[in-house]
């Protein structure tokens, strides 16, 4: 069933019952829950500006906020993202380029330098979240965070050791941790539900035009090998960092940070996006609602949250060819310019399917079969790399394995989005705890790839996983069945079930 209505010939006042915390001690483990007692401070009111407007006269305002929004959010988020892909799949490049004869790499020093990325990138992300949930300015922080991985990227055209780069690569992962889960929690802010599947799809396509144009990008740096007695690896690293620093502070200077101080909306636009974002929630987003511990217990206790966690971690795993693309494409034989040509045309495929994939999931308001879909097609991919060295099987390969398991991503991103009930902070921790956890598998599936060119261990995990996804979105989405038939059935949801006035509204997880 869909969720309320928010469009009505004539808009009154919605009382809210929010939940408020009851404090329960057990042992030093205290659960906070909250309950459908009205709660005067949280309480969502219509906006007097907007009670006038008609239905036709609040879709036009609908569709000029959120034009708005889309204008100065999504492009701001997709460079970012392209920026965010360039500075941390450079390495693969500079691999083609001689990093490791350079530096004297081994082949388990290389594959180490691109796994200590992530050792870093998962440790800090759940931290960093509880800060963005928590400040007045979000969107700075997450443009000053992309700030110093640049700055770090740009170091990294310095290094001399192996040593060196290792520490680079792990700063620059710390850096970094702050983006992915910030940019999908300020997105989260800023559209209801029914609309995220489309923007994560947006946001997304910013990784896959970094890995399609990456390739070229890095061509025409190494360019510059030996300007200025400069390998071109390294003039990689610093071209990237550079230009990383500068479009982080002009980003800086307009992303929005929260639907309250949006400075490019006028007021009554402002206080309709405040009260169509409560009423989609059922409440209003606080920074003072509960704890971070309490919001960070009520993450870890929901049982969504890990189920939506493994669809998404076996979907990364698949996912793994990603970090080694040029190098998988290089074993077809070609010379470094081809190599790096050809790796462009999956990913430029890629941002067609998961917008399309995105665009249709919100239409239809599911998400199951958006997920399942495309999941088939990676077990099809993968089947084909697994079995055959042949260039033109192979490549077909590499051509629909990217589309696939970033289409299945996206829609599950939206699905966690759709499926988290609680306050904001505690939104702001699951995603970044399901995005830490979930990036773990490039720390070790960086040691799969070690037998050039078949890289059959490789590809079978791959395979593996993608099997392995299918059956637990399959499973969740009888889980979240279940759960809808119990709100039908007028049964006790839990403390992390949806409160009395959202069911009372329609609500209903998105299957």
């Amino acid at each position: 069933m869909a969720s309320p209505q928010i469009h009505q010939p004539k808009v009154d006042d919605l009382k809210i019952s929010d939940q408020t915390v009851e404090h329960v001690d057990d042992d030093h483990h205290a659960i906070e829950k909250y309950n459908d007692h009205v709660d005067r401070h949280l309480a969502v009111k219509c906006p007097e500006s907007i009670k006038h407007l008609n239905q036709e006269e609040l879709r036009i305002l609908d569709r000029a906020i959120t034009r708005k929004i889309d204008w100065l959010l999504m492009p701001v988020l997709v460079c970012l993202y392209i920026l965010n892909y360039l500075d941390r799949q450079n390495i693969s490049s500079a691999k083609i380029a001689g990093i490791s004869k350079d530096l004297n790499l081994s082949t388990t020093q290389y594959n180490t330098a691109v796994s200590v990325l992530f050792a870093g990138y998962v440790s800090l992300q759940i931290p960093s979240n509880m800060i963005v949930s928590k400040i007045k300015y979000p969107g700075i922080y997450i443009c000053f965070m992309c700030g110093v991985w640049g700055l770090i990227s740009a170091c990294t055209g310095a290094v001399q050791s192996f040593a060196g780069l290792a520490v680079c690569r792990t700063m620059l992962g710390f850096a970094e941790a702050a983006f992915l889960p910030g940019s999908i929690f300020l997105v989260s802010c800023f559209y209801t539900k029914q609309s995220m599947a489309l923007r994560s799809a947006i946001f997304y396509s910013g990784s896959q035009i970094g890995n399609a144009f990456g390739g070229l990008f890095a061509l025409a740096i190494l360019e510059l090998d030996g300007v200025h007695g400069i390998a071109g690896w390294r003039w990689l690293f610093i071209v990237e960092g550079v230009m990383t620093i500068g479009l982080a502070v002009i980003f800086a200077t307009f992303i929005p940070n929260t639907p309250e101080t949006v400075r490019w909306l006028t007021p009554q636009e402002r206080e309709r996006l405040i009260y169509k974002l409560q009423i989609d929630r059922s409440s209003k987003d606080s920074t003072d609602e509960v704890t971070v511990w309490t919001a960070f217990k009520m993450a870890v206790t929901d049982p969504k949250t890990w189920l939506l966690c493994l669809v998404l971690q076996l979907d990364f795993i698949a996912a793994s060819v990603t970090n080694f693309f040029p190098v998988v494409l290089a074993g077809l034989g070609f010379n470094r310019t081809i190599t790096l040509a050809i790796s462009c045309p999956p990913y430029v495929i890629c941002c067609f399917v998961i917008i399309i994939n995105g665009w249709h999931s919100d239409k239809k308001n599911e998400r199951t079969l958006h997920v399942i879909i495309p999941m088939c097609f990676i077990v099809v991919g993968n089947v084909i790399a697994v079995s055959t060295t042949s260039t033109g099987a192979r490549y077909f390969a590499m051509c629909i394995l990217p589309s696939s398991f970033y289409a299945a991503s996206t829609v599950i991103l939206s699905w966690i989005s759709s499926s988290m009930t609680g306050p904001a902070i505690k939104r702001a921790i699951v995603y970044a705890l399901i995005n830490s956890i979930c990036n773990t598998p490039n720390i070790w599936t960086s040691y799969l790839y070690y037998d050039s060119p078949r890289y059959i261990a490789a590809f079978a995990v791959d395979l593996a996983a993608a099997v392995g996804a299918i059956f637990c979105a399959a499973g969740t989405y009888l889980y979240l069945r279940n759960q809808n038939r119990k709100i039908e059935r007028s049964m006790d949801m839990g403390k992390h079930g949806p409160t009395q006035l959202q069911i009372e509204g329609g609500f209903r997880y998105q299957l």
